[in-house]
């Protein structure tokens, strides 16, 4: 029953944490560490990962309409009309950008990821990385005080500034960094709006978190390693919680900064990292 509990905990962080730009990893290595739980064991190391599914999940049912690039053609219509209904041309061109924008990403990811897990994958980077990040939001929100927003829609997100963004999200292999934040970070330094850098790191997860996710699973399978019962239980219920509060998060998030910026995040990541670096430096300290 205890477990449970954790899990469900360990579901609300996620699914919250995903999507504001304050890291999901140390929080969860917060959890992890205050649980006991075993951050070397294949199954928890893999749970970390793939938990993010329920994150995804919400992101396509929130966003269909806009993600779905076919629609039902209008029996009204008639010739190239017709075909046109069906076939959504901004909305393919939106899935290559997204493609463009994943290729940095996956081309580190495949190269280093082993490398980065077995050097960088400490409590000292995960710290170090909250508190440069939540300084760069500080110093980013600053310097775009009186400046012009180049682009307010995604429809306006050219194929270079698809790149970038991509060169961005490739950052958030080193841990401690958020994905959602180095994406909306190098969105803001790149000129596009609040909205329109979240809205795309938010479909932009889609691909990136599930080639992220299928990664660890192929990885967990090769080292031989099985999940029992219990263990699929405990996935499918992480998985279904950080479902939930994705949707609540980003909702949240979205209405946010319709008003405000991004500084108050930076603030809790400095604060978040230091009390990363406070617990396991003590931690290790005392043991």
């Amino acid at each position: 029953m205890l477990r449970v509990l954790e899990v469900i905990l360990l579901g609300i962080v996620e699914g919250i944490t995903e999507w504001l730009p304050i890291s999901s990893t140390g929080h969860m290595l917060l959890l992890y560490k205050f649980f006991g739980i075993d951050q070397q064991d294949p199954f928890w190391n893999m749970f970390l990962v793939v938990i993010q599914l329920g994150a995804i999940l919400a992101v396509i049912l929130m966003y269909f309409r806009r993600l779905w690039p076919f629609q039902k053609p209008d029996p009204e219509a008639e010739g190239f009309e017709k075909v046109k209904s069906v076939f959504v041309v901004p909305k393919f061109m939106m899935w290559f950008k997204i493609a463009v924008s994943c290729v940095p990403a996956m081309v580190v990811g495949l190269t280093i990821d082993d490398w980065i897990e077995e050097h960088f994958y400490n409590y000292i980077v995960v710290a170090a990385m909250l508190v440069v990040y939540g300084i760069l939001f500080i110093v980013v929100e600053n310097w775009r005080r009186g400046r012009e927003t180049k682009v307010r829609k995604i429809a306006d997100i050219s194929w270079s500034l698809a790149l970038w963004i991509g060169f961005f999200q490739a950052l958030a292999i080193i841990p401690g960094t958020s994905r959602s934040g180095a994406t909306i970070l190098g969105g803001l330094i790149l000129g596009m709006s609040r909205k329109c850098a979240s809205e795309y790191t938010f479909f932009l997860a889609i691909p990136t978190m599930f080639g992220a996710s299928l990664l660890k699973v192929v990885k967990y399978a090769a080292e031989g390693s099985t999940m029992a019962g219990l263990e699929i239980f405990y996935l499918i219920l992480g998985m279904v919680i950080a479902f939930v509060t994705s949707v609540a998060a980003i909702k949240f998030l979205i209405s946010y900064i319709r008003k405000h910026n991004f500084k108050v995040f930076g603030i809790y990541r400095i604060i978040l990292g230091a009390v990363v670096l406070l617990v396991f430096a003590i931690s290790a300290a005392i043991g």
